[in-house]
């Protein structure tokens, strides 16, 4: 019973972290980004970030990271969330799918962080995907094992690198 509470508790910092990324400063919605798990080769920023602090190719760095992370993140909460609630139902069987498709999120996600990070051309946002890509390396879907406070203020810091 515990880890439900836990569990909304990691929901709410990875989707207020998800949330921020895809915030833009005219006032527009962000364009729709495909829902589930993305390849690492198909993930394309919905546009060109412009006005980014992140030196060099930080505009189209950022924008794919930001793309990668915010459907990484909606996927990994879901299946989390289907997860607790199949281990709650004695639904082994469920509870297994939805634990490797949060996985592969996050395998997902890090490949791609990876990625962007060898692109970068800016030493800040380079070391930062990296940091960040080690981060979500160490998560998994054991809700007491996540450092959501670690992962908040790299995300953080991935904004402020990639504000628009």
């Amino acid at each position: 019973m515990r880890r439900l509470p836990v569990a909304l508790v990691v929901t709410t910092v990875l989707l207020t972290g998800a949330g921020c990324s895809g915030d833009r400063s005219d006032g527009s919605a962000p364009a729709d980004r495909p829902t589930g798990t993305v390849a690492p080769a198909t993930v394309v920023p919905s546009a060109v970030v412009s006005g980014s602090p992140a030196g060099g190719n930080g505009p189209q760095v950022c924008g794919v990271a930001e793309a990668a992370s915010t459907t990484a993140v909606r996927t990994y909460v879901e299946e989390l969330g289907k997860m607790i609630a199949a281990v709650g139902a004695n639904d082994s069987t469920a509870a297994d799918a939805a634990r490797k498709r949060a996985e592969v999120a996050l395998t997902t996600w890090r490949t791609v962080l990876r990625q962007q990070s060898g692109l970068a051309t800016d030493p800040q946002l380079k070391t930062l995907l990296t940091d960040l890509a080690t981060e979500i390396g160490r998560l998994g879907t054991d809700v007491d094992s996540i450092d959501e406070t670690e992962l908040d203020g790299l995300q953080q810091r991935l904004d402020q690198l990639c504000s628009r």
